[in-house]
């Protein structure tokens, strides 16, 4: 296969099917222990290539954050040979340093989700391991490096709590993870991040605000057959839509800044006392229930 990077797409991750990257192979949904993935793309543009998976499914939105099966999209990746991972998504603004529209590059998460499976090793004792820093530095670095070349206004470092949906948020659950640090509020990081690092992929997201959180701003009206139903004002639908249309060129520039560098990480030897210990192989394909 030989293509070692892959991006996860958030709800709007179909328009990036439609513009600016050529589709050159559908590759799925995968097989796996745990299921079918969702469909995976191979994607090019000019000498830049990744694989593309859709969670929320190819045409949309057809797959809440909730039900999304992953465990399976990452085993799948793995198993393509993926060793990195860029996972775009669109939260809630919780801090108001962020405006909507603008990219956030987190460093830090919070897990407030409670019926999604977790990890790979049920039933085994392996897996203890840190999550600090839980997204991996030189990844993070690169999408930082490849907003600046493209002179995107971003910010540096943010925590984000991932909670269960697949309803938002109500105004007293977003003012306690207020007082939890938390700066963004999305559905669609956790488990997936702790995933990629049991089996030893680098991980980082990149995001992008789409609305204040329920109970930020002084009570909006409520507008039915809209999207979040009047948090978000046109205007700033029309920002998210722009960046929104950013991505190839993102994901682009950060191809190439990937394309040299060895993983010079802790990602990969995350697991590296199960391996002193004997209690797992070379092939990662045996770790797993």
């Amino acid at each position: 296969m030989g293509t070692t990077l892959a991006v996860i797409g958030g709800s709007s991750a179909n328009t990036l099917l439609a513009k600016g990257l050529t589709i050159a192979e559908c590759l799925g949904p995968r097989r796996t222990p745990y299921g079918d993935s969702a469909p995976i793309f191979r994607c090019r543009r000019e000498q830049v290539e990744f694989l593309f998976l859709p969670r929320h499914g190819e045409k949309g939105y057809t797959t809440a954050a909730l039900w999304v099966n992953y465990r399976a999209n990452i085993y799948a990746l793995k198993d393509l040979g993926v060793e990195r991972i860029v996972s775009w998504s669109g939260p809630g603004a919780i801090n108001t340093k962020y405006a909507v529209g603008q990219f956030v590059v987190p460093h830090d998460v919070l897990d407030e989700t409670r019926l999604r499976k977790g990890t790979f090793f049920e039933n085994k004792g392996i897996g203890f391991v840190r999550q600090n820093p839980v997204f991996c530095t030189h990844l993070r670095g690169v999408l930082l490096q490849a907003l600046k070349d493209l002179k995107v206004q971003c910010t540096d470092g943010g925590v984000y709590v991932c909670t269960e949906g697949p309803r938002l948020e109500t105004a007293a659950e977003i003012r306690k993870y207020a007082l939890l640090g938390a700066d963004l509020v999305g559905m669609t990081l956790c488990p997936e991040v702790f995933l990629a690092r049991e089996l030893e992929m680098c991980y980082a997201p990149i995001c992008y605000v789409t609305n204040y959180a329920e109970g930020i701003r002084p009570k909006t009206a409520f507008e039915p057959g809209r999207l979040f139903e009047g948090l978000a004002s046109e205007k700033e639908l029309d920002a998210v839509a722009l960046a929104v249309a950013r991505f190839p060129d993102i994901l682009y520039r950060a191809g190439e800044l990937l394309a040299e560098p060895p993983r010079n990480c802790p990602c990969p030897r995350l697991m590296e006392r199960y391996r002193k210990r004997g209690d797992i192989g070379p092939d990662w394909r045996t770790w797993v229930s």
